[in-house]
């Protein structure tokens, strides 16, 4: 998500200081992005010339303190609030105190996360869709906190960006995943209980639904930890029996089998073409 962030504020002109956990991740977005862009490129949609320029608007922030001259810090951690909350307390001594702070989270709190900063007025959810360069829609998310300026200036951003903002409520997976995952957790439940085999759950609703990809296709692309993660805030936030995470998921998710990033997970993609799990 970092990367495909970094690849569409680059592609909109911004300079774009690109920080991880190690100088390796970083290198591996740019990798990513450079990819990506390659293929914008074959497919006619972006001149050769302006990939170069491009990859020469991102740079390497090796430490944090690289970052204190940014206008607009865009954290996109993996869905673990725990994570999160730490990566802020690193960044917000070194940040200038007039830059906006965004988290990329698709369900945790922003208000609660904006009150571990020294700058909730200043924080907000920009929650971009996966993968970021193709998917059009942006969810804004306001925390309690928010500034009518930091939510005027997340959308001006987004919107230059040529993304869709819809406004969401501060409230557990948003509007996008508070829909999306469990109907996905459904689909693994139907898995689960034997209703249907994967083939038969994703054929189903790719021909049955009209969606562009089954849900347990769609599980795996998003990541098993990820939906899991999803689902747990939902049924600790809403407190909801509905929003019970499958056993199943939780098994997978357990064995490590987390989708495509794992090698397996609904699917087996380590062969030639992914092949079903159950």
């Amino acid at each position: 998500m970092g990367s495909g962030i970094a690849h569409v504020a680059a592609l909109a002109g911004y300079q774009v200081l690109l920080h991880d956990i190690s100088r390796d991740r970083i290198e591996k977005g740019i990798a990513t992005i450079n990819g990506n862009l390659a293929r914008q490129t074959a497919s006619g949609k972006l001149p050769d010339a302006e990939r170069a320029a491009v990859i020469g608007r991102i740079t390497v922030a090796e430490r944090i303190e690289d970052l204190a001259a940014a206008d607009l810090v865009v954290e996109a951690a993996t869905e673990d609030e725990t994570i999160k909350r730490k990566i802020f307390a690193q960044l917000c001594p070194v940040l200038n105190p007039e830059a906006l702070l965004a988290t990329n989270t698709s369900s945790i709190s922003i208000t609660r996360m904006a009150a571990q900063t020294d700058r909730p007025e200043r924080f907000i959810g920009i929650h971009f869709m996966n993968p970021v360069p193709l998917m059009k829609l942006v969810e804004l998310v306001r925390g309690i906190a928010t500034e009518d300026t930091t939510f005027e200036m997340a959308k001006a951003f987004v919107t230059s960006l040529d993304k869709t903002v819809t406004v969401a409520e501060d409230f557990p997976a948003f509007i996008v995943n508070r829909i999306l995952l469990p109907m996905i957790n459904e689909a693994i439940y139907t898995l689960y209980e034997g209703v249907g085999s994967v083939e038969a759950i994703d054929t189903a609703m790719r021909l049955g639904a009209n969606h562009p990809m089954g849900p347990l296709q769609l599980a795996d692309f998003i990541g098993l930890d990820t939906c899991l993660s999803i689902m747990q805030v939902l049924h600790d936030g809403l407190s909801d029996s509905k929003y019970r995470p499958c056993p199943l998921l939780v098994k997978y998710v357990e064995a490590g089998w987390l989708g495509r990033k794992a090698g397996r997970g609904f699917y087996d993609y380590r062969g030639e073409h992914p092949v079903p799990t159950r």
